[in-house]
């Protein structure tokens, strides 16, 4: 379900969709490092101003599922002007600040990002640019990233497959939304 909080900027709106708190899975593979399955969590948030602010936390998953250690983390601000044209400004933990630009697909809840702009610390790996892709499918948020260094080509190097996560607030404001005249067996409500 995507919710419009009645505080968020208006020009905003229309990445209503990337709004909350979520976690799930993906797959981690680039030349050079170690090919596994990760955990994320990701949150986009907003404080009424013109921006979203993101952060996301991941970490290498072992056979089971279970953390074995911190993978990548990082935040940043999302904007979004008339046009549907989508900046975002990102700090990486590994040294590297980016600067993506894309656009938010017609009639569809899609983002297409760019790098635009690279910079890294001399401690960072080498890093050229990359792309993203994020998508809202059926009520769950999936990315995917390529990503390019002097040495190796674009290439996907990261995909994950993340659900909403639900606060007992969420489910209580969600009941108090609930029309007066519910069905009492629930199962006329669906007919």
């Amino acid at each position: 379900m995507i919710e419009i909080p009645s505080d968020l900027h208006k020009d905003l709106v229309p990445l209503a969709f990337l709004l909350g708190n979520w976690a799930g899975a993906g797959v981690h593979d680039f030349p050079g490092s170690e090919k596994c399955n990760f955990g994320q969590e990701v949150s986009f948030t907003h404080d009424g101003r013109d921006f979203l602010e993101y952060r996301s936390h991941s970490w290498v998953l072992d056979q089971d599922g279970n953390k074995v250690r911190p993978l990548e983390s990082e935040s940043g601000f999302w904007r979004i002007d008339a046009d549907r044209k989508v900046e975002v400004t990102m700090t990486r933990d590994d040294g590297v600040i980016e600067i993506w630009y894309g656009e938010l697909a017609d009639k569809k809840p899609q983002i297409d990002l760019v790098t635009d702009a690279v910079a890294r610390t001399a401690a960072s790996q080498p890093y050229t640019g990359g792309k993203r892709l994020y998508g809202y499918v059926k009520s769950d948020l999936m990315w995917v990233g390529e990503k390019q260094t002097p040495e190796v080509e674009l290439r996907p190097y990261m995909s994950a497959h993340l659900k909403k996560v639900v606060t007992p607030e969420d489910v209580e404001r969600w009941a108090k939304a609930l029309p007066d005249d519910m069905p009492d067996d629930g199962i006329a409500f669906f007919k």
